[in-house]
Formats: structure tokens, C-alpha cells, sequence
């Protein structure tokens, strides 16, 4: 007797659902990821200094989770900046791929980030490798940080 009423109003949820997920991103989603994309690397590109490393590491999660297919996992923050200063800093810049950024809404979260970047030698500029990336960014309390890194497909860049 309240089967069919039951079924219509189930059928009809998952059709508002299966629209949600569908929509495109909210309004100047894109652009926000865009710009905190840019402040990570701003300052990942001057870690050498500890006052840019420091503020590098504002932009994550303090249980963050890096996957890196060449460097293998960090689980916290503390590991990943000790790559970090260890690996990178003083040595190789990141310079976004123009045109690759692409960003995902997740609902009631933040969002996920993907596409390409290349490293670059600090000294000379010279670009000797590009990879994917992955980014899944949490929003709260009005501070957008990163949960997860997904950094693969290591490569020679092409020439």
C-alpha cells in the first residue's frame, strides 16, 4: 500500500542526487584552488628560507598523506616537510603546467585538484622533470587546507 509512494520518493532522491553530483563546480571554486595552488608553490619554490617552509606547511593538513611513486608515503606533515627540506628545497622549483589545473567540488568537504607540473633545477631553471598530481582540499572554519597528495608518473620532460 506505501510501496509505490515509498519507491517514488526514493527514485525521485536519487534523481536529485545523481543531478548534484553532475552540476558543475560552484562558482569561483576553481579560481580559489587555483590561487592556494599558486601560495603552496610560491612558497614551496623559496623553502630554503624557513619562514617560506613554514608557510608552505600552513597550506596542509597536519595528518596529511603524501604518495609520491618514486618517494613513497609520509603520513603527517612533520615527514613530508623533512622530504621536503631534505629533497627539494634549495634544489628544485615547481612551475604549474599552464592549462592542466582542473577542480572538483566534494560535498560538504572541499575539493580535489588535478593535473601536471614540472620541476625545475633551483640553480640553472632548467626543467628536467614533469609528473600528475592530485590534491584533495578540506574547507573549514574558512581556511582551505590539504588532507591528501597524490604525486605520480614521474618523467624526463620531453623535449
Amino acid at each position: 500500500m506505501f510501496a509505490k509512494p515509498l519507491l517514488g520518493a526514493l527514485l525521485a532522491l536519487v534523481a536529485c542526487h545523481v543531478q548534484a553530483t553532475q552540476a558543475p563546480p560552484p562558482e569561483g571554486l576553481a579560481e580559489a584552488i587555483a590561487a592556494r595552488d599558486a601560495a603552496v608553490f610560491e612558497a614551496f619554490n623559496r623553502c630554503a628560507d624557513p619562514a617560506q617552509l613554514e608557510a608552505h606547511a600552513g597550506h596542509f593538513d597536519p595528518q596529511v598523506e603524501f604518495y609520491h611513486d618514486t618517494g613513497g608515503v609520509t603520513w603527517t606533515r612533520d615527514e613530508m616537510l623533512a622530504n621536503t627540506r631534505r629533497h627539494a628545497c634549495g634544489t628544485y622549483t615547481r612551475e604549474l603546467v599552464p592549462g592542466s589545473l582542473r577542480v572538483y567540488p566534494v560535498h560538504g568537504f572541499g575539493a580535489i585538484s588535478q593535473g601536471t607540473h614540472r620541476f625545475c633545477r633551483a640553480n640553472s631553471g632548467a626543467c628536467e622533470g614533469v609528473a600528475d598530481f592530485t590534491m584533495v582540499w578540506r574547507h573549514a572554519g574558512g581556511a582551505w587546507r590539504i588532507t591528501r597528495v597524490l604525486s605520480y608518473g614521474h618523467r624526463a620532460v620531453a623535449d
